[in-house]
This record gives C-alpha cells, sequence and structure tokens, in this order.
C-alpha cells in the first residue's frame, strides 16, 4: 500500500539538507530501484522552483511499503530525520487516484 511521508523542515535547514542530501536521495533511488517509489521531492520555501538561500520548508516522499509501521521506520531513519533537517515527519497511508 502507498503512503505519503511528509518531512517538515526545521527552521534555517539548507546547510544541514545539503551535507545529507546524498544520503537521502541514495535511500530514495533504492526505493525506485525497487519499484515502489511513487513521487517525492522537496517543498520550496518561497514560490520559485530554485528557492536559492530560501531553502525548503519540507519535503513528500510518497511510496510503497508493507504497513504504516514499515513506513514509517523507513522514515524514522531517513537522514533529514537522523540529522535534524525535519521537525517533524508525518506518515499515513495514502489512496492513489490520479493519474491511473
Amino acid at each position: 500500500m502507498p503512503y505519503a511521508i511528509q518531512g517538515e523542515d526545521v527552521s534555517d535547514s539548507l546547510e544541514k539538507r545539503m551535507a545529507v542530501r546524498p544520503a537521502h536521495l541514495k535511500r530514495i533511488k533504492a526505493l525506485q530501484d525497487e519499484g515502489r517509489l511513487i513521487l517525492a521531492g522537496p517543498h520550496p520555501a518561497i514560490d520559485s522552483p530554485d528557492p536559492g538561500p530560501a531553502g525548503f520548508s519540507g519535503s513528500l516522499i510518497v511510496a510503497e511499503f508493507e504497513s504504516l509501521e514499515a513506513a514509517q521506520t523507513w522514515a524514522d531513519a531517513d537522514p533529514y530525520a537522523t540529522s535534524g533537517v525535519f521537525a517533524k515527519v508525518t506518515v499515513k497511508p495514502f489512496k492513489k487516484v490520479m493519474p491511473a
């Protein structure tokens, strides 16, 4: 079943985020390689695809997991969560409706 993982960044997270980004992307790529990734990306802190020094306010990952517990365990181990980029992480079941 798909689960939405919503991470909310701490204030001024850009430096921390960039330091652990390669490790974070490696985990996302593993989900993609396993055919489990539906979508992933950050939320720019300003209304721009390239927010520059304004950075990001959080991230969204939607991926297939065996259970809510498995999705939560995966989210808790993400480098953004363990390094203090995220102030809060919410994991919820997700029902994909569109595109079909």
